[in-house]
């Protein structure tokens, strides 16, 4: 993807005037899943737009299908990475986006494990069968409110132990507080 200069900084704007900075980098990978967690606001979404733009990467989502047949909305929409996805179809999500990321030459598939910006018992496990199936590593991406940092960390490559994964994955996430609550305990693992 060609570097816009002007939104990323835009988005390094928009991150210094809510008092955030930026720290890591992404993994010179062509395919991984990020993560991104706590997700825990609305909030969360204007400044992982900032970093997205700040850093000058494309992440790519899943997207209702009817979104992106708007006429003016569907097309920004598809520039900015998401990919429609038919809840009514046969096969499911994590399907869906398994075969987004086979079919792309170079990928970084964004997820927010806890599925909902509520205070959830445990992950949903979506984002560990994407990227074991795609055979792809995850990448944590994290809001530290307390702080005002969003951060990139390393690439975890997975096991075929989801449990042992989500756990390792979990823990590495501890120190990190988001609005509204902490990221979810390795004991409450699905």
């Amino acid at each position: 993807m060609p570097r816009n200069r002007f939104m990323e900084g835009f988005g390094r704007g928009l991150l210094r005037l809510g008092g955030w900075r930026m720290v890591g980098a992404f993994p010179d990978l062509p395919k991984v899943v990020v993560i991104a967690a706590p997700h825990s606001s609305n909030w969360d979404g204007i400044w992982g737009f900032g970093a997205k733009l700040g850093m000058g990467v494309k992440l790519s989502i899943l997207g209702k299908d009817s979104l992106l047949r708007m006429p003016l909305l569907g097309p920004w929409l598809s520039r900015q990475g998401v990919i429609p996805v038919d809840r009514s179809a046969a096969h499911g999500m994590v399907e869906q986006a398994v075969a987004a990321i086979d079919g792309a030459d170079r990928i970084w598939f964004a997820i927010a494990p806890e599925g909902t910006r509520k205070w959830v018992e445990r992950w949903k496990p979506g984002f560990w069968r994407i990227a074991h199936a795609a055979g792809v590593p995850v990448v944590p991406a994290y809001f530290d409110y307390v702080n005002k940092v969003i951060g990139i960390g390393p690439a975890f490559t997975l096991t075929d132990d989801m449990q042992a994964d989500i756990a390792r994955i979990q823990r590495w996430y501890k120190p990190f507080k988001g609005r509204n609550h902490d990221v979810i305990q390795p004991n409450n693992l699905p």
